[in-house]
């Protein structure tokens, strides 16, 4: 596998490859790597003939009193993990590659990016579409691929691809999670053994609630009231949101047609849990 941490240098190598007539999928990660990651990897092979994923945390994307400075890494053994999964290339741009002193331009996606957890962290999104959209820029893939775990994210990236006429193929993998349901993050490591017990209650409150929705369509805002109160219960120190939604818009629905999830972000001492559950 080869490492790069130069957009210069990226750039070779992308079109060595495109002048062999080789196909490339992009995989972004912010690090602090988990199998949810690989399986992503593994789409993009499927796909394509090179992969190359980045390490990068984002700063414009976290927020005051976020967690950006303790935004957990092992570079080390992630590259392991990368060379194990057959990754021909790691783009690990510093934070002045890819924002230099004078950088002065922002990815704004209306509508989706101020719903849920965009109306929480506020210029979350914007910092996602940005970085995103440099991304592609730097590397030029054929496809891109994206986890359904942070499905906001993935709609938000879907519609500037679309907006700005960006060619690249936008492709979604499920989310991964343990044998207890808990959905695979890199913030999981934040979780004490205790907070490891409750937090798999948030797969199962959603999984619920989804089954009480498709017997009762009418009482949706009841039944996901419902659901809030029993994360509560279960030891969560606060819920962002449980709702469901439309998944192309991001709004809150009222009547189950098909295009639907059921979305929640909730908090553990430890970290802010987000996952959501298809209708």
């Amino acid at each position: 596998m080869k490492v790069v941490y130069s957009i210069e240098d990226l750039r070779k190598t992308v079109q060595t490859w495109r002048k062999s007539g080789e196909t490339i999928a992009l995989i972004p990660t912010m690090g602090a790597l988990h199998d949810g990651h690989l399986s992503l990897v593994s789409i993009g092979r499927s796909y394509c003939q090179r992969t190359i994923v980045t390490i990068f945390v984002n700063p414009t994307q976290f927020g005051e009193n976020e967690d950006l400075a303790t935004y957990p890494s092992d570079f080390i053994q992630d590259k392991k993990i990368l060379e194990k999964a057959n990754v021909d290339l790691l783009f690990a741009p510093s934070v002045k590659e890819i924002y230099p002193s004078d950088f002065a331009t922002q990815i704004s996606v209306k509508g989706l990016s101020q719903e849920m957890c965009g109306a929480i962290r506020p210029g979350h999104f914007e910092g996602v579409a940005t970085v995103v959209t440099k991304l592609f820029l730097q590397a030029l893939p054929d496809t891109a691929i994206f986890g359904e775990k942070d499905f906001q994210q993935l709609q938000v990236i879907r519609r500037l691809t679309a907006d700005l006429n960006i060619p690249v193929k936008i492709i979604s993998g499920p989310t991964v999670r343990d044998a207890d349901g808990l959905a695979l993050s890199s913030r999981n490591s934040y979780l004490s053994e205790s907070e490891l017990k409750i937090a798999p209650v948030l797969y199962s409150t959603l999984k619920s609630a989804a089954q009480a929705i498709k017997a009762n369509n009418s009482n949706i805002e009841h039944i996901c009231e419902g659901a809030l109160q029993s994360l509560l219960t279960a030891g969560f120190l606060s819920v962002d949101y449980f709702d469901v939604r439309d998944e192309n818009t991001m709004m809150t629905v009222t009547k189950i047609k098909g295009a639907e999830r059921i979305f929640c972000a909730a908090h553990l001492k430890g970290a802010r849990l987000i996952d959501n559950f298809k209708l």
